[in-house]
């Protein structure tokens, strides 16, 4: 489904994140309790049983493995529908972005419109959160996911009559941003109601897979379109792709979702949410760093167009090419996500450091084949990062409070895009296409690392570099004991 466009301070040897349902760890019999505005305590995620939702008969038992989500009708219905969407929206970005370079000539005008994109998130992304808490998600992804085709079909319209102009890919990106608003925290815990707890994280990394597959096909189609037919139907093709997730939504058994506890409309509720996360170093570090990395580290549009347009002299063509083998490196990072049982920190932290020094490293590549070559495990580090950072937030988060926890994880991770996005275009038009690529990565090397090392103190640990089996091994250890630590967010 288109998106239209990553420890409790308790250092408990292992977190809630290893379970498959989400239980409380043996280590912590217990369930830490959290003061609520009332005075009550509200227990973590997956703290008590009767934090778990009961699923309906027939979607219970499913086993593991890499595709078991879709094992479950309802997921099932959900992805098809996401996979042609998102293909769609592969094609409208990719031709949104070349169109506006065509029309103006600027990489910071590229920047100017990715940001318009999300600067709504910014500026409002918590209160999609209290929406999503509030009404059921099902309906409210009926109404946003039709208001995106809209906006496709719109700039269809336009672009094929031959009246676009910027400002009108402008408008239109604002407009898709304030339905990614509601759409974003919606769409994020409305995972969590089709598979449940048990299934929760192999689904997240599928969604990811599901988004990276639909990456290989449609820049390829777009580049395609533009050159052959023009971009007024690759607009025209991405707004009737929505038909697909509505057509999804409208079969799904409303029987078989779990059943999740809807927040009453009442006041202080945006304020609770933030309560909710402040103190819990399992939530805030994972959200500081995809921040940082969002804002800084994933402004691909700007680069891409400009590393195929200013510096390897090449056109449309190149520019999908690029987009696609990036979208293998993602796709190969979120299958091999989808395998994993649990959210390390140490994975979180060595990922984000490594996509930051590849992304510092490749802007210096002398070649266009060492540059494609290079943008493979850029493109793994980058979804390995956002997997990890997000599933672990999710997985952290009460039910209760999930649609907000989203909404500010998504408002972190694309809402600094308004911020990093003209000020990375204008050092890209000013210094080069290379020195703003080596920007977006210093920055978040930097981060990646800063963070790694305030999360390793939190918790109380320490780095340990050796060998296992004749091969280089990194561990978290405790700074006092000897013992081995699970490193688990």
């Amino acid at each position: 489904m288109s998106s239209g466009s990553g420890a409790d301070s308790a250092p408990a040897p292992q977190s809630a994140h290893d379970s498959s349902t989400g239980s409380t760890p043996a280590a912590t019999p217990t369930p830490a309790a959290t003061p609520t505005p009332g005075g009550s305590p509200t227990p973590t995620s997956g703290a008590t049983p009767d934090a778990i939702p009961t699923p309906a008969k027939g979607t219970r038992g499913t086993k593991g493995g890499t595709f078991s989500s879709l094992k479950i009708r309802n997921y099932r219905l959900f992805a098809t529908g996401a996979v042609v969407s998102n293909i769609g929206t592969w094609m409208s970005r990719i031709t949104q972005d070349w169109l506006v370079l065509s029309l103006t000539g600027s990489s910071a005008a590229v920047g100017i419109t990715t940001a318009l994109q999300f600067l709504p998130m910014l500026l409002f992304g918590l209160y999609g959160g209290v929406i999503a808490d509030r009404y059921p998600k099902r309906q409210i992804l009926l109404a946003t996911q039709a208001a995106m085709g809209l906006c496709g079909l719109s700039l269809a319209f336009l672009t094929l009559s031959g009246h676009v102009q910027v400002w009108h890919v402008y408008l239109i990106a604002f407009l898709l941003g304030m339905v990614t608003v509601v759409d974003n925290p919606s769409r994020q815990s409305f995972v969590s109601e089709m598979v449940g707890p048990s299934q929760l994280r192999n689904a997240v990394s599928l969604n990811s897979a599901n988004f990276q597959s639909a990456r290989l096909i449609g820049p390829a189609v777009a580049g395609v379109l533009i050159t052959t037919v023009g971009s007024g139907y690759a607009f025209l093709l991405n707004g009737l792709s929505f038909l697909a997730p509505l057509a999804g939504l409208l079969l799904m058994r409303q029987s078989e979702l779990f059943k999740v506890e809807r927040v009453p409309r009442g006041k202080g509720q945006l304020r609770e949410g933030l309560r909710y996360v402040r103190g819990r170093p399992e939530l805030i570090g994972p959200i500081v760093l995809v921040g940082f990395i969002g804002t800084f580290g994933f402004n691909f549009p700007i680069w891409l167009t400009a590393f195929a347009h200013e510096i390897f002299h090449g056109g449309a063509g190149l520019y999908s090419f690029f987009n696609i083998l990036m979208a293998a490196g993602s796709l190969a990072a979120a299958l091999l996500a989808a395998r994993r049982r649990s959210s390390r920190l140490r994975l979180l932290i060595l990922a984000g450091v490594g996509f930051g020094l590849l992304e510092f490293l490749v802007s210096f590549a002398p070649s266009v084949w060492l540059f494609s070559l290079l943008l493979l495990p850029i493109g793994m580090l980058g979804m390995t990062t956002n997997i990890s950072a997000n599933t672990s937030v999710q997985m952290a988060a009460d039910p209760t409070m999930r649609g907000r926890v989203m909404s500010l994880y998504m408002m972190v991770f694309v809402g600094g895009t308004p911020v990093g996005g003209p000020l990375l275009g204008w050092v890209t038009d000013t210094y080069g296409a290379r020195v703003g690529f080596a920007t977006g990565g210093a920055v978040s090397l930097i981060a990646a690392a800063t963070i790694g090392v305030i999360l390793a103190r939190v918790v109380g640990v320490r780095v340990k570099v050796g060998l296992r089996d004749g091969r280089p091994h990194v561990d978290l250890v405790p700074r006092a004991e000897g013992e081995r630590v699970p490193a688990t967010v």
